[in-house]
């Protein structure tokens, strides 16, 4: 047996999925790599439910807006807690206005919402909640991306970002901001920026809504964006659209456009979250990997 085989041959149900995605540290794979390898073992090695396992992960990835056995939800407690925050931070974002909101940062937050009677403190119990979420492993509910944010406290610089015009967001100066003028440069007005920098309390309500919305499934919502904390908006990466193409922008359609098949010739397309990947979260052919660290 190879070393790659027998890396593989030790692995539980419960560590596939990890491992996969991790492509075996040390060996180098890329996860169609790792599925390859698994496909060479023995049955005595290789055991139908590991070949059970990836099936019904990609079932789920690819149907991510369905409830699926084995999602991980929120308790009663818990959701009363998800439905209060969700509704306090839209409070907050409404009174920095959606601009702003993209740079604020946690404390901040807390700070404005306990200054603005409009918005309301933040109890003691969702303060928790909140912090209970943010450093506890995603992995627990499907989600093997890497985190580049640790700190829920991590705020960002006015001075290190860059407000693009017409857009209401904004762009790390340095390499996030240099690659968007190249887009703009080589693809014109047909191309916009959809989602820049987004701070660890914006990541917070776009996730605590999702779920929110569905029930209070983590799994179903960290199928479709990065839990707070995960998403590389936070450090450098950006999307982008067609403009007139609103929403579906935010969809599969987006390969259908011109400025996603200029993009991908012009080798933009270097995907954070490629088709069929093995990190638990959709396809994301909007998103443009700048910060190559990871």
């Amino acid at each position: 047996m190879n070393k790659k085989a027998s890396a593989l041959s030790g692995l539980t149900r419960r560590d596939v999925l990890k491992a996969v995605t991790a492509g075996i540290i040390g060996l180098g794979l890329s996860p169609a790599e790792v599925l390859a390898e698994l496909a060479k073992l023995s049955p005595s090695t290789r055991s139908q439910t590991l070949d059970d396992h990836i099936k019904d992960y990609f079932l789920k990835m690819r149907d991510f807006t369905r409830h699926h056995k084995g999602d991980i939800c929120l308790d009663r407690k818990e959701y009363r807690l998800l439905k209060s925050a969700v509704k306090r931070l839209y409070r907050v974002q409404r009174t920095v206005g959606h601009g702003n909101f993209h740079l604020l940062s946690f404390d901040d937050s807390i700070k404005i919402a306990r200054n603005y009677s409009r918005v309301g403190a933040f109890l003691r119990d969702e303060i928790n909640f909140l912090e209970k979420l943010f450093y506890e492993d995603a992995e627990r509910y499907g989600f093997y991306g890497q985190k580049p944010l640790k700190n829920l406290t991590d705020g960002i610089r006015k001075k290190e970002v860059v407000k693009i015009s017409y857009t209401g967001n904004y762009l790390y100066r340095g390499l996030p901001f240099e690659t968007y003028k190249k887009i703009k440069r080589q693809l014109g007005d047909s191309v916009i920026l959809t989602s820049g920098v987004r701070s660890v309390t914006k990541q917070f309500l776009l996730f605590l809504n999702k779920a929110y919305r569905n029930k209070g499934n983590l799994s179903l919502a960290s199928r479709q964006l990065a839990p707070p904390g995960y998403s590389f908006h936070g450090i450098g990466d950006f999307d982008v659209g067609q403009v007139g193409f609103g929403a579906a922008n935010f969809t599969d359609k987006f390969i259908t456009t011109p400025v996603y098949r200029e993009l991908k010739d012009l080798g933009y397309l270097t995907l954070r979250y490629p088709r069929d990947n093995m990190l638990g979260v959709r396809f994301e052919p909007w998103h443009i990997k700048v910060n190559l660290q990871a």
